[in-house]
């Protein structure tokens, strides 16, 4: 099993998503112990944003493109084989503004790519990054679920579906902005559906 954590929150330290999602990669790593881990801190290791100097390089034939402009898309070909590569993905997914992060959509701005992972056909898009299992480690200050509020699990739901991943699975930890007692609530909450999660494996 090769598992792919992405951790999409602007802290490195002490943020609740990378703790949830740490728990479910180690119960997953404890369960199968030949299982291989990549994982990425967007926090502490920043991906380069979409920019037109970036868009430039991807829409330059390869054979045509300058030293810099294939070393920048090296960067996003590397990360779209991980991707590739991988059995199970597991994100930590803070909301911000009622969105996700800037790490975590410029990660999709990284993997996403025509002829790569998706592709358009005349029956429609389809997704090219087929049979992976997905967990979402929600977190969120404020009690967003099921509720209008909510946009990251739609964008999320669509995103990950354009590209293949429809095999989805959300961890949420919410009301974390809500004093001492609603941190723990939440906590409790989001361990014991983690809990669940292992339990079925």
């Amino acid at each position: 099993m090769k598992i792919l954590q992405i951790n999409t929150s602007a802290r490195s330290n002490g943020s609740e998503s990378t703790r949830l999602a740490d728990l479910i990669v180690e119960g997953f790593a404890a369960k199968n112990p030949a299982a291989v881990v990549m994982r990425h801190d967007l926090a502490s290791k920043p991906l380069l944003l979409l920019d037109e100097s970036t868009l430039n390089a991807l829409h330059t034939p390869a054979e045509r493109r300058t030293s810099e402009q294939a070393a920048r898309v090296a960067v996003d070909n590397a990360l779209i084989a991980e991707l590739q590569a991988a059995d199970m993905v597991v994100i930590g997914a803070p909301m911000y503004n009622f969105s996700v992060t800037v790490q975590l959509k410029s990660w999709f701005d990284a993997i996403a790519r025509a002829q790569v992972t998706f592709r358009y056909t005349e029956s429609g898009p389809e997704g090219l990054l087929t049979g992976k299992k997905v967990y979402v480690a929600l977190t969120r200050g404020g009690l967003h679920q099921n509720a209008p509020t909510d946009t990251q699990v739609p964008y999320l739901k669509t995103m990950l579906g354009f590209l293949g991943m429809t095999d989805v699975q959300f961890v949420y930890a919410e009301g974390l902005g809500l004093g001492p007692e609603a941190v723990l609530k939440a906590r409790a909450s989001a361990e014991a559906q983690i809990d669940a999660i292992l339990a079925t494996q």
